[in-house]
């Protein structure tokens, strides 16, 4: 009975192999198993199979589907274009856009960025890291390692063959989200910002019974029309009445208005995600967006205090330590009975997941739509009325909207740090309510 079953698995496997293969593997026939058909143990991916021993039952190597190969079937053989902005590219090119041949990719970059790339990031094929427009590599230009992008066209795009080709130069289309002009001053005790630091900020307010207009929260522009907020700030929920809000972008400070920066907008709708749950009092889902109501035919308008924020990639998690901005016109601090009057900001860094749920933290009311940020002085943090408010990573001159302003116990308190919204976790909810994406935010303001 054993010889007879391990004689269909060999026929299991040279049915598998080429010609060449089984030549070459035939006084190795006995040694390897393969897992059932749709099974695998994740060593494998693009639909390859794990090849195992019969002795040790460890993975041996993998049968690559057709189309892929590397030691894991990691490489696209036939990916001879990128999709989006190429950050899943795993093609071979290694040719820029010059003609210059790509060099290997340092050892801090595999070891940073590329431990699941072909061969753990040892080649020179084009990849887009940290964000960039599309996929890059680096090449030698005057005894210099410098970066250029790479020769690869974009999937889908077919140029005219009837119009000359253009210079290698960026696509006047391209999407301006996540820029900035910096200006702040520095305050006693913090950091007031000048709005075009964070000319993607969005000032949400509320008209009350009297015709009172008080704020509520803050906000981020994601496209002319679109803002992205925090969902507690609508606590009557599916019977909110959008017209009583109205956004404000460009706004320096709370008690002042100055027309030629500031624009305003009625709320047209308030989209509340349809998840969201304080039960637990961890606010859940904690994600809304507001559509602005045009002006004379438009929405916002892009100017030096008025821009949108990028939207990052799908699930793309950030690494704990790096520095990111946190803006909003919130309490300077804990137990104040007024705002901020003025846009302030600080800077935070993004605390691993199991840190943040320990129990000397916050446990298990952290859940996987949400992290946390502080500093580890425990010196800066969001707090009240800061609630809805971007938090943004840079990436490339271009800041990615990765968290918004959540909740916390306290202000700035030790072992409580602010928590926020995973944003990337909402990629598709964010394409389904608005029909934008992570690609086309950003990019669609009027072309002047």
């Amino acid at each position: 009975m054993k010889r007879t079953l391990r004689f269909g698995i060999l026929i299991c496997i040279l049915a598998g192999l080429t010609t060449t293969e089984v030549g070459s593997s035939r006084q190795k026939r006995q040694t390897y198993s393969i897992l059932p058909s749709g099974e695998s143990d994740g060593t494998c991916l693009n639909g390859g199979t794990s090849v195992s021993s019969l002795h040790s039952h460890g993975h041996m190597f993998c049968l690559c589907a057709d189309g892929f190969g590397g030691d894991h079937c990691e490489i696209d053989m036939r990916a001879n274009c990128y999709s989006g902005i190429g950050l899943y590219y795993r093609g071979t090119m290694s040719k820029s856009e010059s003609g210059r041949t790509c060099q290997e990719w340092d050892l801090d970059t595999r070891e940073r960025l590329m431990s699941s790339d072909v061969n753990s990031g040892r080649h020179n094929y084009c990849r887009n890291l940290d964000y960039k427009r599309r996929p890059w590599c680096y090449v030698l230009k005057k005894q210099r390692l410098v970066q250029e992008y790479c020769n690869i066209p974009r999937c889908g795009f077919t140029p005219d063959p009837s119009l000359p080709s253009p210079a290698p130069t960026e696509p006047a289309t391209e999407s301006t989200c996540g820029q900035r002009l910096r200006k702040q001053m520095k305050i006693v005790g913090g950091t007031i910002a000048t709005v075009e630091s964070h000319p993607w900020i969005a000032a949400i307010f509320w008209r009350s019974r009297s015709k009172q207009k008080v704020f509520r929260c803050g906000g981020s522009l994601i496209s002319p029309c679109w803002v992205l907020t925090a969902a507690h700030c609508f606590p009557d929920g599916s019977n909110t009445r959008a017209r009583r809000f109205s956004v404000t972008l460009g706004k320096n400070a709370l008690n002042e208005t100055e027309p030629t920066r500031e624009q305003t907008f009625k709320v047209e709708k308030v989209v509340i995600h349809e998840e969201f749950d304080n039960s637990e009092g961890n606010f859940n889902n904690d994600i809304a967006l507001l559509k602005l109501k045009a002006n004379d035919g438009h929405c916002a308008q892009e100017s030096r205090t008025v821009k949108t924020v990028c939207l990052p990639p799908p699930r793309q998690s950030l690494q704990a330590g790096i520095f990111c901005e946190i803006a909003g016109y919130g309490k300077e601090k804990k137990g104040l009975w007024y705002n901020s009057q003025y846009l302030r900001e600080a800077q935070v860094s993004p605390l691993a997941h199991d840190v943040c749920r320990k129990p000397d933290y916050y446990g298990d009311m952290i859940t996987a739509n949400m992290f946390c940020a502080g500093r580890p002085d425990w010196s800066r943090d969001a707090c009240e009325g800061d609630s809805g408010g971007p938090l943004v990573c840079e990436m490339d001159n271009r800041f990615f909207l990765f968290g918004i302003v959540s909740w916390g116990e306290g202000c700035a308190k030790e072992y409580r740090p602010g928590v926020y919204t995973t944003v990337t976790n909402y990629n598709q909810w964010i394409e389904q309510k608005t029909g934008l994406s992570s690609i086309t935010a950003g990019s669609m303001f009027p072309q002047k």
